[in-house]
């Protein structure tokens, strides 16, 4: 749920509640006051009926007096206390029961005991708040449906910055050199956002640049001695008068040179790759390209007597030659080199999904780590860099990689 329905929720919940609880506490009050306004009158009604008692010793007819109910009720009981209260009553002017205000109390005449009763009518008062009552829930309606349009609208072009910071934040590339674009608006709170978004950004990008240029520069000066070591051993190798054991020691120099300057080269591909440095996309053939893979890799295979199944459909990529180049080189190599000795790859290719079989160990790998840095096989040669540079070629262009161990074939399948 999106931050502007949360606070309409939120809004409208509390809105809703203090006026619902408003109109009772208003309801409850008018009707104590309307209530207190007719006992006020019953009681000069009272008055007037125990003066009119006095005066003439007589008892008063009923509806003799401003057409109010009146009832005197001779009882054995004492004077009972007065009392104020809701009844009905029937006029007989006009039809069904009507709703009232009573007052009923004792009064003694000629040495008796009489029940009081004197009942006005309080149909004005129902009807005034059925129309207060009326008003009051127009009016809740009226302001939820003003709050509603309210946030719906103005709150939304209220939080129109917010969304432009979004989407700037969204497009901003680190490797571009364009800065990051203000947007100019009167909400405090939002333009501060903004300016320390863009303070960020430029820190970001500076970083980003210097550390690129140690790395280029890092891989570069590695480079030069690394390519001394291999020259001056190429060189000692060559030597006839060496001895066995001081050729052994030369080999072992000279392959840890070898895989110090491959790992300097993965590294340098790595940051590239995630940098989004190779942009020489192309629209190319894939089946093609799985062919003349196999065929680079016929002898490397049949040095091990391991079959190659390819089933390979149509299809073409708009991709960089040379990363595709790099990640078939890693699957294919990767699959020969931990196959079993006269084992079998199996090779498929749809409009949707490449997928890349073989033979190896009986247990599957860690699918939580396999495309880790660094992560390889206690019998992998290799820098453990392979497969993660394929999943990162494959984020590149928005493919999905999935590693998968079925009838004991481990399983690679890139899903476009």
């Amino acid at each position: 749920m999106k931050l502007a329905a949360h606070y309409n929720k939120v809004n409208i919940v509390v809105t809703l509640s203090v006026l619902l609880i408003g109109a009772v506490i208003y309801f409850f009050a008018i009707d104590k006051i309307i209530n207190n306004r007719l006992d006020e009158e019953l009681g000069e009604e009272v008055s007037e009926v125990i003066t009119y008692v006095h005066q003439n010793q007589l008892l008063p007819k009923q509806f003799d007096i401003d057409e109010n109910q009146v009832e005197f009720i001779k009882t054995n009981a004492l004077n009972s206390s007065p009392r104020y209260f809701d009844t009905t009553y029937v006029n007989p002017r006009k039809s069904g029961d009507k709703s009232g205000r009573a007052f009923e109390g004792g009064i003694k005449f000629k040495g008796d005991n009489y029940r009081i009763r004197i009942i006005k009518s309080s149909e004005s008062t129902v009807y005034l708040k059925q129309i207060i009552t009326a008003i009051t829930l127009v009016l809740i309606l009226a302001l939820l449906t003003i709050l509603s349009l309210t946030n719906r609208y103005i709150l939304n072009d209220l939080w129109k910055p917010f969304f432009g910071l979004l989407a700037h934040m969204k497009a901003f590339n680190i490797s571009e050199s364009s800065s990051f674009i203000l947007t100019n608006n009167k909400v405090d709170e939002f333009a501060d956002l903004d300016n320390a978004i863009a303070e960020m950004s430029s820190r970001v990008k500076t970083d980003f640049q210097n550390l690129k240029q140690f790395t280029e520069n890092a891989s570069h000066e590695m480079l030069t001695p690394l390519a001394v070591i291999t020259s001056k051993l190429d060189t000692l190798i060559q030597d006839e008068t060496l001895k066995k054991e001081h050729f052994d020691q030369i080999q072992d120099i000279y392959g840890a040179a070898g895989k110090l300057s491959r790992l300097n080269q993965s590294l340098l591909l790595l940051v590239k790759i995630e940098n989004n440095l190779i942009a020489d996309n192309d629209n190319l053939d894939l089946n093609q390209l799985i062919n003349d893979k196999i065929r680079q890799f016929q002898e490397l295979s049949a040095s091990k007597e391991i079959r190659i199944y390819a089933e390979l459909g149509s299809k073409e990529v708009m991709v960089s030659k040379h990363l595709m180049d790099i990640l078939l080189n890693n699957l294919l190599s990767n699959a020969i080199r931990h196959n079993q000795s006269k084992g079998s790859i199996n090779i498929y290719l749809t409009n949707d999904k490449l997928t890349i079989q073989n033979l190896g160990l009986t247990v599957p790998l860690n699918s939580n780590s396999i495309f880790d840095r660094f992560q390889k096989g206690s019998t992998s040669e290799g820098a453990g860099l392979g497969l993660t540079i394929v999943k990162n070629i494959c984020n590149v262009y928005d493919w999905d990689m999935k590693y998968s161990f079925v009838n004991n074939l481990h399983t690679f399948s890139i899903v476009f």
